[in-house]
């Protein structure tokens, strides 16, 4: 859901290369990447990109953190199985932050446990983005 309660799906951004960070308010190295984020994603929005941050966290906190590290990109809230899920696309030790990228198909092109540079990250998009 998102922070209003509505149900997303990652569907609506089929097409677009697509970026879905695992993340949790208490977790620094998340906090960390996600201006980095951001700044991919206002740069390559046009270019088909869309970021997407998936926490466990409560509404609440996720609309308290973005009052001190706005985020340009969707924020959701997903239970405990949707969580569980990123074990499926290789985070088996279900560490955060995980992020997985997918290209334009919707095939995965990438997965990283930890901290995901920005320069490593923008080289990867530029890649899926030329195809």
């Amino acid at each position: 859901t998102d922070l209003n309660g509505k149900t997303q799906s990652l569907a609506q951004w089929r097409g677009r290369v697509l970026i879905v960070n695992y993340w949790a308010t208490w977790c620094h190295p998340c906090r960390e990447e996600m201006p980095g984020f951001s700044r991919l994603q206002d740069k390559y929005r046009d270019k088909g990109v869309q970021f997407v941050g998936i926490s466990s966290d409560p509404a609440d906190k996720i609309i308290e953190f973005q009052k001190t590290t706005p985020v340009s990109y969707p924020l959701l809230i997903g239970d405990m199985s949707v969580i569980e899920s990123s074990a499926k696309l290789g985070n088996t030790r279900m560490g955060l932050p995980f992020t997985a990228v997918f290209d334009r198909e919707g095939n995965l092109s990438a997965t990283k446990l930890g901290r995901l540079p920005e320069p490593e990250l923008e080289g990867q998009l530029k890649q899926l983005i030329s195809r």
